[in-house]
């Protein structure tokens, strides 16, 4: 079976909580150098109290998405808790109650989860930012579906788009958020929310593909 059960991979968000607080140093190194410099101490400290309230409600994917995106919105300042507390959000909505995470369901929370980020700014691909991964991944997820790949397949498609984008900011001018003052001098480094939400993506990929069965 090519899908893993709903009830049963609350794990996933549990891994995404070691992922960044285990790339808490690096990111806010690639921040630092054309932001504030916070970015990883501040997905830390959200990820960290999600993973807290994970120990105390255990659950569903659907409901550790919810927890999580709750948390994000709640104890991450600047842009970042919005869009990444709006992105679970939306996946935990899209899931809903299905009894199975499966490419048909991963499609839909991907998706979901674009469009609350796209709804909330004005960012586009090529702006250097996070939708940079995450519009590439979801483009490689939906065209591997659509030729009737594996779940497994789908993923592992979704997980390189996600690093062949983040890769890709290093050579943009950032065009939003406070790097875009720096003009020019903005390239050559990494954005530092394509970095993280390469992170996530590459870690949900794993944690599934791991699981399905």
């Amino acid at each position: 079976m090519d899908r893993v059960r709903n009830d049963s991979a609350g794990f996933v968000v549990e891994d995404l909580v070691l992922v960044i607080n285990a790339n808490r140093a690096f990111l806010s190194e690639i921040d630092g150098a054309i932001g504030d410099g916070d970015h990883g101490i501040n997905m830390s400290k959200g990820f960290t109290a999600a993973g807290e309230r994970l120990k105390a409600e255990p659950g569903s994917l659907s409901k550790s998405l919810a927890i999580l995106g709750e948390t994000l919105l709640e104890g991450i300042g600047g842009s970042m808790g919005p869009l990444y507390g709006g992105f679970f959000g939306a996946m935990s909505d899209a899931l809903g109650d299905r009894e199975w995470v499966d490419a048909a369901a991963f499609s839909a929370m991907l998706n979901a989860g674009l469009a609350a980020i796209q709804d909330l700014g004005g960012a586009k691909a090529g702006d250097k930012t996070l939708l940079d991964a995450l519009v590439p991944a979801r483009d490689a997820f939906d065209a591997a579906r659509a030729t009737g790949a594996p779940f497994g397949d789908c993923l592992d498609r979704m997980a390189a788009a996600a690093e062949k984008g983040k890769d890709s900011t290093k050579g943009m001018m950032a065009r939003i958020g406070r790097a875009a003052r720096l003009g020019e001098r903005s390239r050559g480094v990494l954005d530092a929310g394509a970095t993280s939400c390469c992170l996530i993506l590459t870690s949900m990929a794993g944690s599934l593909q791991k699981a399905k069965g």
